[in-house]
């Protein structure tokens, strides 16, 4: 669930040349446009293409944060200053596309597991649940915190045409209209904001490289926030697979197929980030190869030539939406899409390594076959 603390829109319109700021916050109270905020917000904060990041010490930006955190500068005012900047900024550059900058204030207070107990109050937190037992219940352990962020989100405006229904003389007459100030909606991607966590400054961003004063520049990270970037969790995940499947394929026949092996090293990130909320690359291979100890190192030696982030920071939604299941497809044109976890059960799926070099793959323990 998300909660709007305070949300204003500015318009940034680089092809009149004129930069619109206003004086008032969105208002909330119209159903219509928190849903609107809140949706994009979601959308936003669960993607794994965000990149993550932290303020240098030269960030002038990081000194504005924190002085709004702290109650000694105004929403709308920061809020102008951010508008102010993009304007000044994005006007030196090649691209006129008019934009909307919404600035807003937000609490995300992540829900409940569906299995958890119905009285929140019955739901032990951090400073006083008991020690946890080896096999850790997740819904009894259920610690999430609400996280107040500061978001920061470009929307592109685009033109669209309506129809328009007039009166004449001889009846109703339709005609087509072009509107020119329409707002993406909640489903479009947006690809220029920044989500700034209030408890530790921390960045989830999101950017695209532009011509700024004839130089190629990223806006956001190198200009507004001056901040470090990681690789985000999809890049990290993609390039993790990639590794594990080289490292399968390389293999010796006896060994696995590289599907089941992606397949495991998908599962035990879903099943890691549950826990922890994020996961080491370099643990991955340790998983995914343990019966193969030379093929773990491979695996290692290919993640340390990366330069992957050590420790990668995962929602548990995110994980289970790009890991949860996987698909793979033979040469003989049949695709199987399967839970990742099965991969490790013989007792649902297997892999055989034959002696001419094919795989075969055995589905087990099914109870009934749809036509889908």
């Amino acid at each position: 669930m998300l909660k709007i603390n305070h949300a204003i829109l500015h318009v940034l319109d680089l092809e009149s040349g004129e930069c619109y700021l206003s004086q008032s916050e969105l208002d909330l109270d119209e159903r219509a446009c928190r849903s609107y905020v809140q949706r994009h917000l979601r959308k936003l904060c669960a993607s794994s293409e965000n990149r993550h990041g932290e303020f240098t010490d030269a960030s002038a930006f990081a000194g504005e944060v924190k002085a709004y955190l702290l109650g000694q500068r105004d929403f709308g005012d920061l809020s102008v200053q951010v508008a102010s900047w993009f304007y000044d900024e994005l006007r030196k550059g090649d691209d006129d596309t008019p934009l909307d900058l919404l600035v807003v204030d937000f609490t995300d207070v992540p829900s409940k597991p569906k299995a958890a107990a119905a009285d929140a109050s019955e739901v032990p937190f951090a400073e006083d649940a008991p020690a946890a037992p080896a096999a850790v219940d997740l819904d009894a352990a259920y610690t999430a915190k609400p996280r107040r962020r500061i978001g920061i989100v470009l929307l592109p405006r685009r033109q669209l045409f309506s129809d328009d229904m007039r009166g004449g003389e001889a009846g109703p007459v339709c005609e087509i209209v072009r509107q020119d100030s329409i707002l993406p909606s909640p489903t479009q991607k947006v690809d220029t904001y920044a989500l700034i966590d209030a408890a530790d400054l921390s960045i989830e961003f999101h950017d695209v490289e532009r011509t700024i004063a004839g130089q190629k520049a990223f806006v956001v990270p190198d200009g507004l926030l001056q901040c470090s970037s990681a690789a985000s969790t999809k890049e990290v995940m993609d390039t993790v697979e990639k590794i594990v499947e080289q490292v399968a394929d390389e293999a010796p026949v006896t060994v696995a197929s590289s599907a089941a092996a992606v397949s495991r090293a998908k599962a035990y990130v879903t099943k890691h980030v549950e826990a922890d909320e994020s996961f080491k690359p370099e643990d991955v291979g340790r998983e995914v190869f343990e019966d193969a100890p030379e093929l773990a190192e491979h695996y290692e030696r290919a993640v340390a030539s990366e330069d992957l982030p050590h420790e990668v920071p995962v929602r548990p939604a995110v994980a289970r939406r790009i890991a949860k299941s996987h698909r793979i497809r033979t040469d003989t044109g049949i695709e199987v899409i399967f839970p990742s976890e099965y991969a490790a059960s013989p007792e649902y799926i297997e892999f055989v390594s034959q002696p001419d070099g094919t795989v075969s793959i055995e589905l087990k323990g099914i109870g009934k076959i749809e036509n889908r």
